[in-house]
């Protein structure tokens, strides 16, 4: 780079933070750009089989002396004879009126998957795929920028999404795919099998972190004869998103180029009557055409390229 040139500023809003793994608790975390609605949190793990109690706060702020505000306050408790939930909101270093939900959807000794699905007027809370509890906001969701993990709970990932950008099949509570760290079979260049072909409202969910000096990311469905009708393409080089033609002509994707080197990103590719519908990052790109019976005759997601796969759901 010449000393005059300038890199392009990078869009703070697209940004998805990395997962986290096996982090120690306790564990405290910068969620970056802070929380609005759209916005999910997803935590994954085990309650160990001694647990007495553990809480996951949304804070405004990091500091220890004052202590933050807290706008959502999640704490499980399995020492009493009724396990239950409590949430609340810290203001001004005072706990306000605590909420409290019986029939806790988590047990001691087992894993779980919990989702924290941000509104504009409240968060919904799920477990293991179904609904457990909401809690309206007391303080203003803009102030949150800080996760605080605390007390008996064995953390196996963190990750920071945004729900699924596409009206069309829209379900209350985004499926949630539990990452995995180093898992063989998203070893890169990754191949999975579509047996049944794509069909209208299917989702296809890429989440991987771009290497340290990329050149491309491409993503491809595939027929029976290895015939790519779908390629989308990501060029280092050039900076520019593409959908590849089975005849190697490229149709550029207008849009801001949001991969950068050691940066999460979030494909999802939507099918639809006569094509696919594109997002990256939780924003929506655009579609392609596909015939419907070109789209039910792809039996394979191939990836490839200068990323590390943390999840791959199709």
């Amino acid at each position: 780079m010449s000393p005059g040139e300038k890199l392009d500023p990078i869009p703070d809003g697209f940004i998805l933070q990395p997962p986290v793994f096996h982090p120690v608790v306790p564990y405290v975390t910068t969620i970056f750009g802070g929380l609005h609605a759209g916005k999910m949190v997803m935590l994954q793990g085990v309650v160990p089989l001694d647990a007495h109690r553990f809480q996951v706060d949304f804070q405004c702020g990091c500091s220890l002396s004052p202590r933050p505000d807290i706008a959502f306050h999640f704490n499980p408790r399995f020492h009493t004879a009724k396990p239950h939930v409590i949430c609340n909101a810290l203001h001004g270093g005072r706990w306000q009126r605590e909420a409290r939900w019986p029939h806790l959807a988590l047990q001691k000794g087992s894993s779980f998957l919990i989702l924290f699905l941000f509104g504009n007027e409240e968060v919904k809370v799920s477990v293991n795929g179904q609904h457990f509890l909401h809690f309206r906001y007391r303080l203003p969701l803009s102030h949150v920028d800080t996760l605080g993990i605390f007390g008996d709970i064995l953390v196996e990932a963190v990750g920071f999404l945004n729900i699924n950008p596409f009206v069309e099949g829209s379900r209350e509570y985004p499926a949630g795919h539990p990452f995995l760290l180093m898992s063989p079979r998203l070893e890169v260049p990754c191949s999975q099998a579509l047996p049944q072909g794509l069909w209208p409202g299917q989702v296809i969910i890429v989440r991987a972190l771009v290497l340290q000096e990329p050149k491309h990311f491409t993503l491809s469905l595939r027929d029976q004869a290895s015939r790519a009708p779908v390629t989308l393409r990501a060029s280092f080089t050039d900076r520019t998103l593409a959908w590849i033609s089975p005849w190697g002509q490229k149709k550029l994707i207008s849009a801001p180029f949001l991969f950068y080197p050691q940066r999460f990103f979030e494909v999802l590719l939507l099918c639809q009557e006569g094509g696919l519908k594109l997002a990256l990052n939780g924003q929506g790109l655009g579609a392609t055409s596909v015939n419907q019976q070109a789209l039910e005759q792809l039996r394979e997601l191939r990836l490839s390229g200068s990323v590390q796969l943390y999840c791959v759901h199709s």
